[in-house]
Parts: C-alpha cells; sequence; structure tokens
C-alpha cells in the first residue's frame, strides 16, 4: 500500500463554484424555485451523454469479471457512498442476485447511512482496508464514487483494489479528477455548479444516480437477467409483483393470465422458470435445468431469441 497523500483541497472545482444565476434562491416562491431547479437539472442527461464512450470502456471492461461470477463494488463518502450502497441494495430485490454480487462500502460503515460521521471520508487507510476485507480478486470490479473526485477514503480503496488485480472505475463530477490517476477507467461527468453552493447531492447526485444505474443495470443485462427489455430474474414476493409477474409470463409464453398463475404456483413464483414450463411444456425441474444449461438466458431455454418474439420485436 503506498502512503497516504496529502489530503486534497475542494477549492477551485465545478460543483463547488458559486453560480449569481441562483443568487436569490431563498427570495424566491416555490414556483420560481421548482422552475429554477427544473432548468437547472437539464445539465444531468447533458453531462452524462457526454462521457458515454467512457461509460461504455468501464463496463466492458467489468462484463467478463462479473459474468464469470466476480462482484460490483461500490465505494464512497457521504452522498455518494449513499448513493453506492443505494444501487447496491436495489440488485437483489429487482434482479434477484445474491447481496453478495453487488456490494456498497461508505467510509464510515453503515452508520454513516443516515449520520455524518466526521472525518471518515478522509481516511485512505480504512479504504484500502474496507475493500482489502473483502478479498478482492481479478475478476471484481471496484467503482469509487466522489464528486470533488478527490475523497481520501475512495482513493485509497481504489489504490488497494489495483493491488489486487481488480477492474477499477473512478466516477467524479469534476475534471480533471484526481482519482482519475488511480482507476483503470476514469469517468468524469460535470454537470456543473450546483443550485445550492456548499452542496453535491442536487445535480451532482443526480449524475452519479444515472450512471450508478447504467453500470448495474447493463452488466445484468448483458449476463441474462433480461428478456428483451423484460425484467425477468425475479420472485413474485408481494401482491404487486405477483400481477407483475403473471403479466410477465402471459407475454412471454403467450398465454392467458389462468396458466401463467398456475405455472407460476408450481415454479414457486419464479419467472424464468413458469416461462420455460409453458414454452417448453416441462416440469419446474426440468425448466430449472434447461435454465442452469443456457447460463440462466431465458431466450435460449426457450428457444426463442428475444429478436424474434411476436411480442417483443
Amino acid at each position: 500500500m503506498t502512503a497516504p497523500l496529502e489530503r486534497p483541497s475542494v477549492n477551485g472545482l465545478g460543483t463547488e463554484a458559486y453560480d449569481r444565476r441562483y443568487g436569490l434562491l431563498d427570495e424566491m416562491s416555490v414556483a420560481q424555485i421548482v422552475d429554477t431547479m427544473t432548468e437547472a437539472a437539464q445539465a444531468v442527461p447533458k453531462a452524462v451523454a457526454a462521457v458515454a464512450p467512457q461509460i461504455n470502456a468501464a463496463i466492458e471492461a467489468a462484463e467478463p469479471g462479473f459474468a464469470a461470477g466476480g462482484r460490483l463494488i461500490y465505494v464512497g463518502a457521504g452522498t455518494s457512498g449513499r448513493l453506492g450502497v443505494l444501487d447496491a441494495s436495489e440488485c437483489p430485490p429487482t434482479f434477484h442476485t445474491d447481496p453478495t454480487r453487488v456490494v456498497g462500502l461508505i467510509a464510515g460503515g453503515r452508520t454513516a447511512l443516515v449520520d455524518s460521521i466526521e472525518g471518515a471520508e478522509d481516511d485512505d487507510a480504512a479504504g484500502a482496508a474496507d475493500v482489502a476485507a473483502l478479498e478482492l480478486t481479478p475478476l471484481d470490479t471496484v467503482v469509487g464514487i466522489a464528486a470533488s473526485g478527490r475523497t481520501p477514503y475512495v482513493r485509497g480503496a481504489l489504490v488497494r483494489a489495483r493491488e489486487r488485480g481488480a477492474v477499477t472505475i473512478a466516477l467524479s463530477c469534476n475534471s480533471p479528477a484526481e482519482l482519475s490517476e488511480f482507476a483503470d477507467h476514469p469517468i468524469e461527468a460535470m454537470p456543473g455548479p450546483e443550485v445550492i453552493a456548499g452542496s453535491t447531492r442536487l445535480n451532482a447526485g443526480s449524475v452519479q444516480k444515472l450512471v450508478l444505474n447504467m453500470i448495474s443495470t447493463i452488466l445484468m443485462v448483458r449476463t441474462g437477467r433480461t428478456y428483451g427489455n423484460l425484467m425477468v430474474d425475479m420472485q413474485a414476493t408481494n401482491a404487486k409483483l405477483r400481477q407483475r409477474a403473471i403479466r410477465l409470463v402471459s407475454t412471454i409464453a403467450q398465454v392467458d393470465a389462468e396458466p401463467a398463475e398456475t405455472a407460476l404456483d408450481a415454479a414457486n413464483q419464479e419467472v424464468k422458470t413458469a416461462s420455460v414450463m409453458i414454452t417448453r411444456g416441462v416440469s419446474p425441474d426440468k425448466a430449472r435445468e434447461l435454465l442452469a444449461e443456457a447460463d440462466g438466458r431465458l431466450g435460449i431455454a426457450i428457444g426463442l431469441p428475444s429478436s424474434q418474439h411476436p411480442a417483443l420485436s
């Protein structure tokens, strides 16, 4: 592990700049503030679009390891850390993933999700120790998230991740970002000054959320957890999801709701399994066997690529 570097300054960063357009915010009406924030938010998709090639390269680098069973690990502090934990926590209920496949680390630990842990983000060694505790391998991908682009905790994590051979990605909202030099794939998405100077939970946070959504979602799509654009790798664990599952199976297997529901009951509410059961006319166990042989890819298991499905193409 390299020696801790000098604590970086945020002076002069675009995300810290004061924008005179918003200087009278506290004297505006509610409607005026809504209009102001709506207009300012237009910078978010533009900032993400501007770094699409870098996002693409990062995901392509992460895909082989993730497909082979590696993990996606987010590391951040404050708002950035919370956004990483949020994205990680949404993957199991959305894509039926093992909770250990997408992990969120935040400076100061889980307590920092609701309380400010003073000084936690300034600790290089803590970032290095937190990722080291995960026993990284070259199959893993570590995404360091920092609006400023210079958070010591994230820097320490990226340095240690590189030493362990993991794919490293740095997501920042300033350029040039100091963290970029510690990552294989830097992403510098710059939304500019915030409506409220001194906080990066608005546009910078929105940019980070969009990019993290893209990273995790695209990795899930590329590893067979959707069929076309249908979220099929799910289990119906409540009334809303049960209705959603019935619609999915009905669409995929081209049957009415009743046989779709019957198949789901027999398949322990597994959409993929129920879809294979109906389409191939097999038992739940055989359907799971076919899915395993297809590496979980529904199109292969039912012998019908999404591009050839009448309801999807």
